[in-house]
C-alpha cells in the first residue's frame, strides 16, 4: 500500500478494542484458519497514499497541528460483516458514514488533498468513498475468496464475541456496537503488513 496512512483505533479502555484485537490475531485465525491471512492492529482507516513529505521528519507535530474533532463528535457504529475479492478487505465490519465524516474528511484533507479543512476536492472524495466502500474496520486481510455460507459463520463467530451490528436482528446480550472517540495513529503502510507501526498519534 503506498505512502503512509491515518487510522482510527479504538479508546484502549473500551472493550471493542480488546474484542477486535483478540478476533483479528487470535479468534478469527483458529476458527477459520483458511482464508485469514496477517494480523494488524484494531483500526477503521481514515484515508491511505499520505506522501511522507506531507509530514516529513516532524510527524507528530504534523498529526498535532490538524484540528481533530472532539471525542464525541466521532461515532463509530458497527453495521454489518461484509466481503469483497481484495486482499485489503477480504472481510470486515462495514462502519456508518455520518458518525465519521468529519474526522475521515479531515484526515484526506490534510494528508492527500493539501486543503486546510473539508473543500471542494475532499467532498468530492466523501462522496466517491462513501458510495463505494466506505469505512470499515477490518477482520481478515488475505487472498482466499469468502463465499456467502462462510460470511455468515464468521458473522456469527463475531457476535458470540460480544460484538452488536446495526443490520442484525440477533445481537448478544450485552454485545457492544459502537465507540466514541479513539486515536489516531500516523501509520507508514508502504512497509510491509508485519512492520505496520505508528510514528505518531494523537488521542481525540
Amino acid at each position: 500500500m503506498p505512502g503512509s496512512s491515518l487510522w482510527l483505533i479504538p479508546p484502549p479502555s473500551h472493550p471493542l478494542h480488546q474484542i477486535i484485537s483478540k478476533l483479528i490475531s487470535e479468534h478469527l485465525p483458529s476458527e477459520f484458519p483458511d482464508i485469514t491471512g496477517p494480523p494488524f492492529a484494531p483500526h477503521m482507516t481514515l484515508t491511505s497514499n499520505i506522501p511522507p513529505t506531507v509530514y516529513g521528519d516532524k510527524p507528530q507535530e504534523w498529526l498535532d497541528s490538524i484540528p481533530w474533532p472532539a471525542s464525541g463528535d466521532v461515532q463509530v457504529q458497527l453495521k454489518a460483516v461484509l466481503t469483497e475479492d481484495i486482499f485489503f478487505r477480504r472481510c470486515y465490519i462495514k462502519v456508518a458514514f455520518d458518525g465519521v465524516r468529519d474526522v475521515a474528511g479531515l484526515a484526506r484533507a490534510r494528508g492527500v488533498n493539501d486543503e486546510e479543512s473539508i473543500g471542494s476536492k475532499t467532498e468530492q472524495w466523501l462522496d466517491e468513498w462513501n458510495s463505494s466502500f466506505g469505512p470499515h474496520v477490518s477482520l481478515i486481510y488475505g487472498d482466499t475468496p469468502i463465499e456467502e455460507a462462510k460470511l455468515q459463520k464468521i458473522t456469527d463467530f463475531v457476535k458470540s464475541k460480544k460484538v452488536s451490528l446495526e443490520r442484525s436482528d440477533s445481537n448478544p446480550q450485552g454485545g457492544f456496537g459502537s465507540w466514541e472517540g479513539g486515536v489516531v495513529w500516523l501509520v507508514p503502510t508502504d512497509k510491509p503488513i508485519a512492520d505496520w507501526r505508528p510514528i505518531a498519534t494523537k488521542t481525540l
